[in-house]
């Protein structure tokens, strides 16, 4: 069965979980970092479902290979915040452990469906 949209994507799906995760996470992190770390990684982690939809909705498979690969740049960005966050002392190992299992989880299905789209 073909996927009609975007919003049936397995990936797409747990990229929507991780950003809400990331919403949560960011509400911990002191008022000065309301636009730098915050704002950085509420960005990041609502660019992976983004371009993960929008190159769904482009029909070609060139284009949804860009967008997914772009996904995976912005999931890429949002695991190094994470550490960065945890390494200058905002988060602790536990309260990222669960979504860098996740980002590492969605990461690997993305390859995976780039993969089986390349080979089509």
């Amino acid at each position: 069965m073909a996927v009609k949209s975007y919003t049936e994507l397995l990936i797409w799906k747990k990229a929507i979980q991780i950003t809400k995760g990331i919403y949560t996470l960011v509400r911990t992190l002191p008022k000065e970092e309301l636009y730098g770390l915050s704002d950085q990684m509420r960005r990041s982690s609502i660019s992976i479902a983004s371009n993960i939809a929008e190159g769904q909705e482009r029909n070609t498979t060139t284009e949804f290979i860009r967008f997914l690969s772009i996904a995976q740049g912005s999931r890429a960005e949002l695991e190094t915040q994470l550490i960065i966050g945890k390494e200058i002392g905002y988060f602790r190992e536990e309260d990222i452990n669960p979504l860098m299992e996740q980002l590492s989880e969605l990461g690997k299905m993305t390859n995976s469906l780039i993969t089986t789209i390349k080979n089509k």
